[in-house]
C-alpha cells in the first residue's frame, strides 16, 4: 500500500511510518493541516492516515475539503480518547473509520487493509489472477499451490497489478507506489523489477503496453 500519514506529533508519526515501512508499505508524512490539503491533487495513495488535532488547518478542515473536491482515497481517522463528537463529525463528513490513540500498529494495518479491500471492491485480503495469487495480511505469494518468494518491491509491483487486473498500469503509477515522495533509485529499477517478478511468476503473465505500462494477465 502507499499510505499518506498525516499527524503532528513526531514521536507518534515517526513511529506509525517507521512500522508501516518495515511491514513493506511505502509512506509519505505531513505535520501541517495546510500542507495536506493539496496533498491528493497530484499524487495517488491507497489511504490516508489522518490526525484531527493539527497545526493550521484542523483534521476535520482537511477533510471536509478533500471530499468537497471529490478526493475519494478511503480515509482512517486518528482521534484522542473521549473526542466522540469528532469522531461522530469526522464520519458524517467522509471518514471510512476512525481509531483512538495511542494506537495499535497491528491492528491499524488491519484497519486500513479492510479499508482497501472495500474500496477495490474484493471480499478478503486475497488478490489473484488466474494461478497468481496474493495474501495481503500474510504477505504471501502462490502460484498455483506453490509459494513464491519476493522482495518487498517486487511484492508491491505485483499487488499493484493484481489490484487492477487486466487493466493497464503506467511506469508513473507503480513508481509512485513504490517510492512514494523519496528519491527511487535509477531510472531502470522499475524495469529491473518486472524482469524480476517475471522470472517468479512466469514472463507472460505480466505483458508489457507499448507507450502505457503494464498489466497482469492469466
Amino acid at each position: 500500500m502507499r499510505i499518506l500519514v498525516i499527524e503532528d506529533d513526531v514521536i507518534l508519526g515517526d513511529g506509525l511510518c517507521e512500522g508501516l515501512r518495515l511491514d513493506g508499505h511505502t509512506v509519505d508524512w505531513l505535520t501541517d493541516g495546510d500542507d495536506a490539503l493539496h496533498a491528493l491533487e497530484a499524487d495517488e495513495f491507497d489511504v490516508a492516515v489522518l490526525d484531527l488535532a493539527l497545526p493550521g488547518c484542523s483534521g476535520l478542515e482537511v477533510l471536509a475539503h478533500w471530499r468537497r473536491a471529490n478526493q475519494q482515497v478511503p480515509v482512517l481517522v486518528l482521534t484522542a480518547y473521549g473526542d466522540t463528537h469528532d469522531c461522530i463529525t469526522a464520519l458524517d463528513q467522509g471518514a471510512d473509520d476512525y481509531v483512538s490513540k495511542p494506537v495499535d500498529l497491528a491492528e491499524l494495518e488491519a484497519r486500513l487493509r479492510a479499508l482497501l479491500r472495500r474500496a477495490n471492491g474484493h471480499a478478503d485480503n486475497c488478490l489473484q489472477c488466474g494461478a497468481v495469487s496474493l495474501d495481503r495480511s500474510d504477505r504471501i505469494v502462490r502460484i498455483d499451490e506453490t509459494s513464491v518468494e519476493l522482495s518487498a518491491y517486487e511484492f508491491a509491483v505485483l499487488e499493484a497489478l493484481l489490484e487492477r487486473s487486466g487493466r493497464v498500469i503506467s511506469r508513473e503509477q507503480l513508481e509512485s507506489r513504490l517510492y512514494g515522495w523519496g528519491d527511487g533509485p535509477e531510472s531502470n529499477s522499475l524495469h529491473v523489477l518486472i524482469h524480476k517478478l517475471r522470472s517468479r511468476i512466469g514472463a507472460r503473465r505480466i505483458e508489457t503496453v507499448r507507450g502505457l505500462g503494464y498489466r497482469i494477465v492469466p
